[in-house]
């Protein structure tokens, strides 16, 4: 006798109800176009305001002194954000802090806009920082939780870094557009609606995430003795342009950022709940890939800040000009990314990494080599597209490596490991070679005796010198990647292989 419908088994008639969350995972390529267009915003901001500087400085009567912290706030507070950004999204939930790192980035973003002083656009810039400090991790660790270890997060990660290694260009080119444009306050205008929209939709686009592991704790001093020593390193860095290395401000500052560190690993082996538990730097590749990425950053910021005083001060380029110089390094390094994403999964991550290191050292000899004359079609144009397939080759491996075993649970911390290591070592890499090209100025001042072609040659050198502390980046970041295991992953159910 057959069963009425009423009363069959519900489970075989119908399917279960799909949750929201559910519908939201089966989306990736609108995750992925989400999380990447936040990351994207943070990324810009490094080098839109660049350009726009000597209108700002005249715009609100900014002193030369006062108007690097334009630039340095920004970074600085980045930097010493990420980590504990990246710990507070695992512990609270990724979106939510995503969100409020996007509204809080639009809110700073129109005080900038509006700022009247130089007092109202740096403390802005700070707080747009802290945003960013909060987007950036929260975006990369939902993007490695929404894709599975293997092929699919690999194109995900080659997408990420494709994006996050053109927009630094882009920014450079959008900057000089708006600030010839409707002036310089649009170049902060246009991130508040789109921060605030971003924010309004993140709940229907991106799944809520967080560490099924509740803390029973939050380690509060652990939190303020790590963003104080990173903060603090970070912006002593970026000062020893202006006041060299061998200063009692120098000295003094690294020494209390070393104070606060040590201070920090004593806390946290004694932590009921440790910010970061120390036994994970016992993972040699998400180690060894900091590194890496410390030297390697190294070398792409002194790329981007040599190479633009190279072009405007050697090569007579206006801003403009420089900007979209840059143009055709943003695309082949979204094109060296996309070849990257492939490669890391039908190869390893480790011969990538090496073969996309070894370019952007090629591409840096070039640059090194560049007269001060140099035309850009037969000269400057192919460094730059040297360096920039090797730099957008290398991105997708670094990924991979820094993410390479990690639990959900840990993946902002992950994200903020590896993106503060991004931060600190461009910092590291501008401070050395400014320091050691910078030093030789006065000497080479005196020899060109005024004369303009003479001038002309003894910046070329200055900037031969900086180039070469690029290379030596980059040789020191082959190295370490030569001594990472072969990471390789199935491309068929994701597994790391070896």
């Amino acid at each position: 006798m057959p069963i009425p419908d009423s009363l069959s088994d519900p489970s075989e008639t119908t399917a279960p109800p799909v949750s929201a969350q559910d519908q939201q995972s089966q989306r990736p390529g609108l995750i992925l176009a989400f999380l990447c267009m936040a990351g994207v915003m943070t990324f810009l901001d490094v080098t839109v305001v660049n350009v726009s500087l000597p209108s700002i400085e005249k715009s609100l009567n900014i002193s030369e002194a006062s108007l690097q912290y334009v630039v340095t706030g920004y970074g600085t507070i980045l930097g010493g954000f990420l980590l504990l950004a990246g710990r507070l999204a695992d512990t609270f939930g990724r979106r939510r802090m995503l969100q409020a790192g996007l509204v809080l980035f639009a809110l700073a973003s129109l005080t900038a806009g509006v700022a009247q002083d130089a007092t109202m656009l740096i403390v802005s810039r700070c707080i747009q920082g802290l945003g960013a400090a909060f987007i950036a991790p929260s975006a990369l660790s939902l993007l490695t939780n929404t894709f599975a270890e293997g092929p699919a997060r690999n194109k995900a990660l080659g997408v990420w870094g494709g994006m996050s290694g053109m927009s630094s260009v882009v920014g450079v080119i959008l900057g000089g557009l708006l600030t010839e444009g409707p002036g310089w306050r649009w170049i902060f205008f246009i991130n508040v609606p789109i921060g605030l929209a971003a924010a309004f939709a993140a709940p229907f686009v991106v799944p809520e995430s967080r560490s099924e592991e509740r803390r029973k704790s939050f380690d509060t001093l652990g939190a303020i003795l790590l963003t104080a020593a990173l903060v603090l390193t970070i912006y002593t860095l970026g000062q020893t342009i202006d006041v060299g290395w061998a200063t009692a401000r120098s000295i003094g500052s690294l020494a209390v950022a070393g104070v606060l560190l040590i201070a920090f690993v004593l806390v946290e082996r004694r932590a009921e709940s440790p910010l970061i538990p120390l036994g994970i730097f016992r993972r040699r590749v998400l180690t060894m890939a900091n590194i890496v990425a410390i030297l390697l950053f190294g070398t792409l910021v002194t790329l981007f800040f040599f190479a633009s005083l190279f072009m405007q001060m050697v090569l007579d380029y206006s801003p403009i000009k420089t900007g979209l110089a840059y143009a055709p390094l943003a695309l082949v390094t979204g094109v060296g990314a996309g070849i990257a994403s492939q490669l890391v999964t039908k190869v390893a991550a480790k011969p990538v990494l090496v073969a996309g290191i070894a370019f952007t050292i090629a591409g840096m000899l070039m640059l090194w080599r560049l007269p001060s004359d140099a035309a850009y079609l037969t000269e400057v144009l192919p460094a730059f597209l040297t360096v920039g397939l090797g730099l957008g080759v290398s991105f997708v491996p670094l990924q991979v490596a820094a993410f390479a075993g990690t639990e959900k649970s840990e993946a902002g911390l992950a994200a903020g490991l590896i993106s503060t290591s991004q931060e600190a070592g461009g910092s590291l890499g501008v401070a050395i070679a400014a320091t050691i090209a910078f030093s030789e100025t006065r000497r080479l001042e005196k020899w060109a005796h005024g004369d303009p072609d003479l001038v002309r040659e003894a910046r070329t050198t200055v900037f031969h010198q900086a180039f070469i502390v690029g290379v030596w980046f980059a040789v020191g970041a082959v190295l370490i990647a030569l001594m990472l295991p072969m990471l390789r992953t199935s491309e068929h159910d994701g597994v790391p292989a070896a």
